[in-house]
């Protein structure tokens, strides 16, 4: 009698829900200070311009470390180095509700938004590791469209929640909350997370079914233990696909930026809302993105079951995204609340939708350096999260207007546009 074949276990989701969930807190911490920035500036007079630094100050660290938390991570695997992170970013996080208690709260909030920055740097290169670890080419869309929307649900629902918390009590107490939901996420994450090899609930069908659909479950167990040479850099930097990808996703994060900065005040004091007003409207367009991000991952995935090539999955819904992202500029024409939230949406659908960055990061990567590819990337993309909130607060000093900054914001997408239609050519896998 012919033996049944074994049905594949399905344990890559519960990896794919925490790397959500992870992602999550991921950016609920780093968009603490949008939400208290209004009373934190008028409790302590921070001007314009001091919170343009300490809104970029965290990219500043963040991108410096990209290199030496890829390398981490190649090195010591995801799992280790992503957990005792998720811990620490969290715990900082909790730390600068008690900036009060310093004699200058500015540098202490500095500080702290630099080491919160440096601890977080591994994130998204392990969230573009595990999901070649543990799941096929084809998932891969969908996969990077999951953890990559968990930005807009982190908006969507952790925003109204810290303005929840932010008119219950004060503004430290969003600080500590955020913070000690993330250390407990933290401590759930080393608890369950493995390697697919390592895993004692993975079979060998869904082993086999990751491996042969083009995934690397290996990577978790042949770390590498040599350094980084400056041929491995030159691979993942010195070349035109890649230096396309890059400028592309400089272009996609510096709208994400907006939204995880300056968005809470515009809607505050350039539209006149109140604070709880502001926690529910600037969750619109999060769904906006968040909707925009599955049906991009699932359309990318869908393009490649049908035969297309890899450049035509990948590339189309980023092209069209970035096309339309550029919708955000209308919002200048506009005195109508539910217009300009409508704009705000459209560009917001039309980022997730786009936001494909790092499925194309994982699809081209060496493997023996993932890590390091990753950290490369996320270093150049995150470029954005020091230069936006800048020249946005620089915008306002000067303009007294957001106009300029809406304007600056929407260039983005017409840039990343240009990117991948003239410099990024086939999209492939490179090779160490």
């Amino acid at each position: 009698m012919k033996e049944k074949p074994v049905k594949k276990t399905n344990i890559r989701y519960i990896t794919l829900f925490f790397l959500f969930a992870a992602t999550v807190f991921n950016y609920s911490d780093r968009a603490t200070l949008s939400v208290v920035a209004p009373f934190m500036s008028k409790e302590f007079n921070f001007s314009p311009e001091m919170m343009g630094v300490a809104f970029s100050v965290f990219g500043i660290s963040y991108v410096i470390m990209q290199i030496p938390g890829g390398w981490l991570l190649d090195r010591f695997g995801s799992r280790l180095v992503y957990g005792y992170a998720l811990i620490g970013w969290s715990l900082v996080t909790m730390l600068q509700g008690t900036i009060y208690l310093f004699s200058a709260p500015l540098m202490a909030l500095i500080i702290l938004r630099l080491l919160m920055g440096a601890i977080e740097a591994p994130a998204f290169p392990a969230n573009s590791r595990l999901s070649v670890q543990w799941f096929p080419n084809n998932e891969r869309g969908f996969v990077t469209a999951i953890y990559q929307a968990a930005q807009y649900i982190s908006l969507a629902l952790i925003t109204p929640l810290m303005t929840f918390i932010l008119n219950i009590g004060n503004w430290h107490h969003v600080f500590y909350y955020i913070g000690l939901i993330g250390i407990i996420l933290g401590g759930l994450w080393l608890t369950y997370v493995r390697d697919p090899l390592r895993h004692k609930n993975v079979n060998q069908a869904e082993i086999d079914y990751i491996r042969d659909g083009g995934g690397e479950p290996e990577l978790g167990i042949n770390t590498q233990k040599g350094t980084v040479t400056l041929e491995q850099i030159k691979k993942v930097c010195i070349n035109r696909m890649m230096i396309g990808v890059y400028i592309g996703q400089f272009c996609l994060t510096s709208i994400t930026w907006f939204f995880l900065t300056w968005f809470p005040t515009y809607l505050y004091q350039a539209k006149g809302m109140s604070i709880l007003k502001v926690g529910m409207i600037a969750s619109i367009p999060a769904v906006a993105g968040f909707i925009g991000g599955i049906i991009g991952g699932v359309f990318s995935d869908y393009l490649l079951t049908k035969g297309y090539s890899l450049t035509v999955a990948r590339k189309a819904p980023i092209i069209c995204g970035m096309l339309l992202s550029c919708a955000i500029i209308t919002a200048n024409y506009t005195q109508s609340d539910i217009l300009v939230v409508g704009a705000m949406s459209i560009a917001f659908f039309a980022k997730g939708f786009g936001n494909l960055g790092w499925c194309v990061l994982s699809d081209t990567s060496p493997k023996e350096v993932l890590g390091i590819a990753g950290g490369v990337f996320n270093m150049c993309g995150n470029l954005a999260g020091i230069v936006t909130p800048l020249i946005i607060g620089f915008i306002l000093s000067w303009t007294k207007s957001f106009d300029m900054a809406i304007l600056y914001v929407g260039s983005m997408g017409l840039l990343g546009l240009l990117s991948y239609l003239l410099i990024v050519g086939k999209i492939e896998r490179q090779h160490i």
